[in-house]
């Protein structure tokens, strides 16, 4: 790690900060799951694509959770040394990669230590005789504590991890011989710190149904977990997916970066966005703001190539962005930008309407929980 990136990157040894830390993204990870509702209400997505996400959004939830309970006696006399969160503070707010995977190897011992702590009955009739008979606080057991819904926590599976691998839902067949798919999957970008989640419709013209396909299969799932960098663009993703496999046809891809999360208290964000959180003077819980951006490709046309001596294989050409050469650029035919913030980021953010954020889409929750559009 170079001096930069361990400049960039903060522990969170504070009780206080740390259970803050954890309560804001407890509320955001909830307010992303009415957000992606309201982008159906607006027709910019689907109802197949809104499922997909809002469980991508829910795993994320989880994630957060895990990690808090991990975390809970930070900053408190334990009796044993377990570090703290280290998040992001500079690009994106979030947890650092390492976090994720630390918790992915917590997460395939959590049986062994579960089996070796007494229970969460047991721990509690502990702490209160320690209360009642010893009149003291019962850190170390308050701390044995959240270490076991810690792991109970990992053993519930529906967590994100670092990697989420790819899943295939069948969605019809357009002839005897083709069949139509949504592929989707999700990573944990490791340079920006962010969570990435991909889906892809596809069309099979494959003899054996891709799902069924032993050979397929594991080579698409394979492929796309190792082109799943948030530094390719979307035309390179899908460009080599359709040279790689002749009977797989990729006919959208969107990318969902959710994500950074801004936030006085906690980030050194810069730009027109430091400005807004600092004139908002929002109450603890709203004092943040959290990007949102939608790449998506689409192919235009088809044309057929050359294969072999005798036959022909069908290729896709994607459509780029006509915008001002742009396209060349973004490597996706639309990106689109939004930003989800409560009232006072947005009031404050309205009364300085700084450049570059007239196209950019703003979600504002209420203090009620409803999300609008503006």
């Amino acid at each position: 790690m170079t001096d930069t990136q361990t400049a960039d990157h903060k522990a969170l040894r504070d009780t206080y900060a740390s259970r803050r830390y954890f309560k804001k993204f407890d509320a955001i990870t909830d307010h992303l799951t009415r957000v992606a509702a309201a982008r159906v209400a607006d027709g910019a997505i689907s109802n197949e694509d809104v499922r997909i996400l809002t469980r991508y959004l829910a795993q994320l939830s989880y994630t957060f959770r895990a990690l808090s309970m991990k975390y809970l006696l930070v900053g408190r006399e334990t009796g044993q040394f377990f570090g703290s969160l280290s998040f992001d503070a500079v690009e994106s707010g979030f947890p650092i990669f390492n976090e994720l995977l630390v918790m992915a190897n917590d997460a395939q011992q959590a049986e062994t230590h579960l089996r070796n702590m007494p229970s969460v009955a047991e721990l509690k009739d502990q702490m209160l005789r320690v209360i009642i008979g010893d009149r003291e606080v019962p850190t170390k057991l308050q701390f044995a504590l959240s270490q076991r819904l810690y792991y109970e926590e990992l053993l519930k599976g529906d967590i994100f991890w670092a990697q989420n691998h790819p899943e295939i839902q069948w969605i019809g067949n357009i002839g005897e011989d083709r069949r139509k798919f949504v592929l989707h999957w999700a990573v944990y970008d490791s340079q920006i710190n962010l969570p990435t989640i991909y889906l892809m419709d596809l069309e099979d013209s494959g003899r054996t149904a891709l799902p069924k396909d032993e050979r397929r299969w594991p080579e698409v799932q394979a492929h796309l977990m190792g082109q799943s960098l948030g530094a390719l663009k979307l035309v390179t993703i899908a460009k080599g997916f359709d040279e790689s496999f002749d009977d797989l046809h990729p006919k959208r891809l969107r990318r969902y970066h959710v994500g950074p999360m801004y936030s006085s208290a906690y980030t050194q964000q810069s730009g027109p966005i430091r400005e807004v959180l600092e004139q908002a003077r929002a109450p603890d819980g709203e004092d943040w703001a959290l990007a949102w951006t939608v790449e998506a490709l689409e192919s235009e046309r088809v044309e057929q190539e050359k294969s072999g001596w005798f036959s022909k294989v069908d290729r896709e050409v994607f459509a780029l962005d006509p915008f001002s050469g742009r396209g060349v650029d973004t490597g996706a035919t639309t990106t689109e930008r939004a930003i989800i913030l409560p009232q006072r980021p947005y009031q404050a953010l309205e009364e300085l309407n700084p450049p570059g954020f007239a196209s950019v889409r703003k979600y504002v929750v209420s203090p009620q929980g409803r999300v609008l559009s503006y």
